[in-house]
């Protein structure tokens, strides 16, 4: 008997009922020689602290470097402490069992570093030592799983990637668990999580974000024309911005008064823009956040869902080309495409026998390639999967065509001694633009066509005004910026031969940045404000803490992903890269612990209820520490934050002030006062005094 293990029960069901194994158990099929059975995602990780008999946060015991590294079955959060997940335990039993009655495992958990580290995991928890082979496919049609079988390769071979795997699993433990603890204990006041990517991550939003608000912005002038010849209307704008209200429309006078503007030059270039690449995921996920407003995860959460209905090929890819040998099977793809009503009259546009093959290069696929249909054509899907759905569609089939040409023209015009530029442009080949009909990245400068024209033509001015503009600051991230910033976190790099080392690698991976910018949401540190991402009175606190410090820093975390590539190609070393994350547990555990935290910040307050005791004050809750008294108040009413000036309102006021934005039970939005009452608890007042209990 073989068992095949695969990442979680529905993939599991699609290999039973491809290998014939039809007859339902307990946690697994079984049939034709085969058990097929599943993980729910991971099962076993790694032990925590308490494991190794060190409880609560406590100096004397950093940094902690586990040696050897336990594992242990996933734990869930019960009362104060964790205790094991019963269903993790009940299915490695059966997992176990299948095992023990195999002569051999094929591992068809998914093909990435992830899959490959539950599948090990477990097999090294369960101690088993059963010969193994990997199933390795990037789509679940049934070609694709029946191609995998017929291929499968040595366990063995992938022992690189899970080196990798379990290099950035430490890694992630030894940074995270020692910084969190060391933080902590030095602020003396909350938990302080931190970690290897997330701490990074939260410093490019807190830098921009500090860049965005301490910009001062300025207002300037510029004079815009309008013309028009040969019934075309156009308009050109003043290469000067004037500073001083009071000049410009002086020199708006004067323009008005002269009536003609002078052709000076006239430079016409023909500019080729090749077609986009595939998706890989992250640029899926930019697209999807810029274009339909959806963050990482959702877009993440619905590419998984396309994928495991067959519609969409593995979604968790680096990479934006396929390999030669899949080039044959792309206008099967194209001809599916015909039966998709939101895609027939893009289909149209293609140009059939004249393919652009751009997307082939076999030395640029990872470990899948990029995001592609199936044969199998969707239908009764939700709106966001549709929209995500045609989004992959739509970029086949403008990575297919041809190269879209413009020719661009740069006037320059001059009135009474001023110069004026226009800039028109005119599309040759639509190309691969054609396909959707958009002709600009950006959507909100409008293409404007320009007449024939040369030097010396004489145009008359239609229309003049001044128009006032602002320095605009840099601006906020939104999901798709800060996507960009960590895909290519080696670019802000000073040093150029680092610069150059990391030019093309990011800060975590394809797979992993969902769960990372998630996770800074989770811990409270940022929050949305309509598109753009912002720091919370937390977030700022903690990047105050440690923007100078070494877990901050962006290149290094990317110089990492370097090392644990090359662990996967076995090109390094997997020990030396654990000995290095010890070295740096280990310095940045005593960084962090002689870290000075002024708690001058934080208000003395006592309590209203009891009138004796100085108030807690932690980021989630505000409470008194006589047990016999209790009074508490959360810091999180109905979705928004109460800052600490509001705090220190409802306490020494009874009231804060206008709160704005909360969310009611049934989703609605309301602004009201938080007051505390008589029996010392709190509830609303609405501007109409209409008040209700909370």
């Amino acid at each position: 008997m073989k068992t095949i293990i695969a990442e979680k029960p529905s993939v599991a069901r699609e290999i039973a009922g491809l290998v014939g194994a039809s007859e339902k158990k307990d946690g697994y099929l079984t049939g034709n020689g085969y058990f097929v059975t599943w993980a729910f995602g991971h099962l076993i990780g790694l032990g925590m602290p308490e494991d190794y008999g060190i409880s609560g946060f406590d100096k004397s015991t950093l940094p902690i470097l586990p040696n050897p590294f336990l594992l242990t079955v996933r734990k869930i959060k019960k009362d104060k402490g964790y205790t094991a997940d019963t269903g993790a335990l009940k299915q490695l039993k059966v997992i176990e069992q299948l095992f023990n009655r195999s002569n051999s495992i094929i591992v068809a958990t998914d093909a990435g570093r992830e899959g490959e580290l539950i599948f090990r995991y477990i097999y090294e928890y369960l101690k088993c030592n059963k010969p193994f082979e990997r199933l390795w496919i990037s789509s679940l049609t049934e070609k694709a799983i029946k191609q995998g079988f017929d291929n499968l390769k040595d366990g063995t071979a992938f022992d690189g990637l899970y080196q990798a795997a379990q290099g950035r699993s430490r890694a992630d433990w030894l940074v995270g668990i020692n910084a969190t603890q060391a933080l902590s204990i030095a602020a003396g006041n909350g938990i302080y999580s931190l970690g290897r990517v997330q701490t990074p991550t939260l410093a490019l939003i807190c830098k921009r974000y500090l860049e965005n608000t301490s910009f001062s912005v300025k207002k300037y002038w510029q004079i815009q024309l309008s013309h028009n010849k040969e019934f075309i209307d156009f308009k050109s704008i003043a290469t000067t911005k004037w500073e001083d209200q009071k000049l410009a429309d002086d020199t708006l006078k004067s323009i008005q008064r002269s009536g003609m503007a002078t052709v000076t030059s006239m430079e016409t270039k023909s500019v080729t823009e090749q077609p986009p690449l595939l998706f890989d995921l992250t640029g899926l996920q930019k697209e999807a956040n810029k274009k339909l407003n959806l963050s990482a995860e959702e877009t993440l959460n619905i590419a998984q869902s396309l994928y495991e209905k067959k519609f969409i090929t593995y979604p968790r890819t680096g990479s934006k080309y396929i390999p030669e040998d899949m080039w044959a099977e792309i206008p099967n793809l194209v001809r599916a495409l015909q039966d998709r009503e939101t895609c027939r009259q893009a289909v149209s546009k293609v140009k059939w026998g004249r393919f652009n093959k751009r997307i082939v290069n076999d030395l640029r696929v990872t470990d899948h390639h990029g995001l592609l249909i199936t044969d199998k054509i969707p239908s009764a899907l939700s709106a966001k999967e549709n929209a995500v759905y045609d989004m992959v569609a739509f970029r086949l089939l403008e990575a297919l065509s041809q190269a879209c040409v413009k020719e661009i023209a740069d006037v320059g015009l001059q009135v009474s001694h001023y110069d004026f530029a226009a800039k028109g442009c005119k599309i040759i080949e639509a190309g691969w633009r054609g396909i959707k009909g958009s002709f600009s990245d950006d959507d909100t400068e409008p293409i404007q066509d320009l007449p024939e024209l040369k030097k010396g033509d004489e145009l008359k001015i239609k229309e003049a005004a001044v128009l006032e503009k602002k320095t605009k600051p840099p601006v906020l991230y939104t999901e798709a910026g800060l996507l960009s910033a960590m895909e290519s976190a080696g670019k802000e790099i000073e040093n150029e031969d680092e610069r150059k080392a990391l030019q093309n690698i990011g800060i975590g991976t394809p797979a992993t940045r969902a769960a990372i910018i998630e996770t800074l949401f989770t811990r409270n540190y940022i929050q949305r404000e309509k598109k753009s991402l912002i720091p919370t009175e937390k977030g700022l606190q903690v990047y105050e803490l440690v923007k100078d410090r070494k877990i901050a820093d962006v290149a290094m975390t990317a110089e990492w992903e370097l090392a644990l590539q090359k662990i996967e190609n076995n090109e390094a070393d997997a020990d030396a890269f654990q000995k290095e994350m010890e070295n740096y547990a280990s310095s940045i555990t005593n960084e962090l612990l002689q870290t000075s935290i002024a708690q001058n910040h934080l208000p003395k307050l006592v309590c209203p209820k009891c009138k004796s005791q100085q108030l807690i004050i932690r980021d989630k809750i505000v409470k008194c520490p006589d047990e016999g008294c209790n009074w508490v108040q959360f810091r999180n009413v109905c979705g928004v934050q109460i800052g600490l000036a509001d705090i220190e309102s409802l306490v020494s006021k009874g009231k804060t002030s206008l709160i704005k934005g909360m969310k009611s039970k049934a989703g609605k939005k309301f602004d009201a006062f938080i007051v505390l009452n008589e029996d010392y608890n709190t509830s609303f007042e609405f501007a109409k005094n209409k008040s209700y209990k909370k």
